[in-house]
């Protein structure tokens, strides 16, 4: 789904409402009338009235609060009392996701459907060829008996007309693991045994039911409690704001961050370690090695095809290298990664040397909240600054760029770059594992084109793209800054 949807402006605009009533002290004054301002009487709704429309609102913000809609006992419950009890709580929740169930459409099963282009032609080959003989002519045009269909598409593929399309379930047709299912009730529901967090489900779900659940105000508080807050931007945030890195980093200090570490630092320690590790074990026999920076590869090796796992890297991810340099420097800082994907979340609950999570749309919304527009923000540059090679690890290729680096010249090495987990993806890493590899270093990307293309970014994914490539270039050696 293109990422500039209604969906996500709802939730910026939430977002901006919540961070602006926490800056005056307000939060709990404030929030219950939210979903009455952001629709108020007579306004356009795209469910059935205005008054759920409102009550999703709730479910909104109580997501962005950091909780879930199952965290609720009483539908009565005020917003104001979720505010306080986020303003109250010690420990963020270990949920990353949500599923708001009344946002759901209950979407039909996915089924094919002929529509009013169809012709009745006299060849008919949707007749002729369906295995099932489900379809039959009626009032001059085709139609499929869906109770007998098997959903094999052969009646789409012939038909001259291109009369007959497809009506899939996004949530269910996006997810590479079949973790998505309908419950009794027809609602979605996730099998967290079988989920990677690949955030794809967030993004297609055109109801917006599917959400994360924020640490946004557990950050806010942070910056007001006297402790040092260290941001850990991963390197595609570039991409995403007009201005350069420079700027990002000198608007992230306004917003409160004591310091800006790159996680292309990390990335440049990952790439050294990942070229020591592939040479070990290139001599002791293994087969192939695959990089092991993509926390969505890493849940669906060990859920999926655990038959990948002996091939996959020892290394630990940029992320949790950068935080750890922040910690052995200075270990009274508090750690909030800023980043581009949901399986970071997940992450980032999961490594103790994180201790909160910020997306890029939350950054966004924030700087909104604060009417910081990073372009006019003064350039200011970090203490170390990381490699053209950490920086580039966001795109595709670049992780095996930033690995053959540090490999000796002259070493042959036949590479893969696996562009997007997806069904037929995880298949081919399991054949891999099964002997039929044809290369020796294997970068997986669990979005396609890379980090840049996250399930959490806003920036139009050609134009962060050509904003990272525009950096590569200018930051030299690591540790100088230009």
């Amino acid at each position: 789904m293109d990422y500039n949807n209604n969906v996500r402006n709802v939730y910026h605009g939430l977002k901006v409402r919540i961070i602006e009533s926490f800056l005056r002290n307000n939060l709990v004054e404030t929030i219950d009338r939210m979903p009455i301002e952001m629709r108020p009487e007579g306004s356009e709704t795209s469910r059935c009235c205005i008054y759920k429309s409102r009550a999703l609102i709730k479910y909104r913000a109580m997501a962005i609060l950091g909780f879930g809609k199952e965290d609720e006992t009483d539908e009565l419950t005020p917003l104001s009392e979720y505010a306080s009890q986020a303003l109250r709580r010690k420990e963020i929740s270990k949920k990353v996701l949500t599923i708001i169930d009344p946002a759901c459409s209950g979407c039909m099963a996915a089924h094919y459907y002929v529509t009013n282009a169809c012709k009745g032609c006299m060849a008919r080959p949707c007749v002729v060829n369906c295995p099932k003989k489900c379809i039959v002519m009626l009032d001059g045009q085709s139609r499929i008996d869906n109770e007998q269909c098997i959903r094999c598409g052969k009646c789409q593929e012939v038909c001259p007309y291109h009369a007959i399309v497809r009506i899939p379930i996004p949530c269910e047709e996006a997810c590479p693991v079949s973790a998505i299912h309908k419950d009794e009730k027809g609602k979605a529901e996730i099998d967290f045994s079988k989920c990677i967090y690949c955030g794809r489900c967030v993004s297609v779900c055109p109801f917006g039911a599917i959400a994360e659940r924020s640490q946004l105000l557990d950050i806010l508080r942070a910056f007001g409690s006297g402790k040092r807050v260290h941001a850990l931007p991963a390197p595609a945030i570039t991409g995403q704001f007009e201005g350069g890195l420079f700027r990002i980093i000198s608007a992230l200090k306004r917003i409160g961050f004591y310091a800006v570490e790159e996680v292309a630092l990390g990335a440049d320690e990952a790439a050294r370690r990942e070229a020591k590790e592939f040479l070990r074990k290139r001599r002791e026999g293994l087969r192939f090695m695959t990089t092991s920076c993509c926390p969505a590869y890493m849940q669906a090796a060990h859920k999926i095809i655990p038959s990948i796992l002996p091939f996959i890297s020892g290394t630990p991810s940029p992320l949790q290298l950068a935080a750890l340099r922040v910690k052995e420097r200075d270990k009274e800082a508090l750690t909030v990664f800023i980043g581009p994907c949901v399986a970071k979340r997940r992450e980032a609950i999961d490594y103790k040397g994180v201790d909160y999570y910020m997306t890029f749309e939350e950054l966004n919304s924030l700087f909104g909240a604060q009417g910081i527009e990073v372009s006019k923000q003064p350039e200011e540059k970090p203490e170390f600054c990381a490699s053209d090679y950490g920086r580039g690890f966001p795109l595709k290729g670049g992780v095996i760029a930033a690995i053959l680096k540090h490999l000796p010249d002259g070493e042959k090495i036949e590479t893969i770059s696996v562009n997007g987990l997806n069904k037929s993806s995880l298949r081919q890493l399991q054949s891999y594992a099964a002997g039929n590899c044809p290369a020796s270093l294997i970068e997986v990307m669990n979005c396609e084109g890379g980090c840049v293309n996250g399930p959490a970014i806003f920036a139009p994914v050609a134009k962060a793209k050509d904003r990272i490539e525009a950096m590569l270039g200018k930051a030299g050696d690591q540790n100088a800054c230009p």
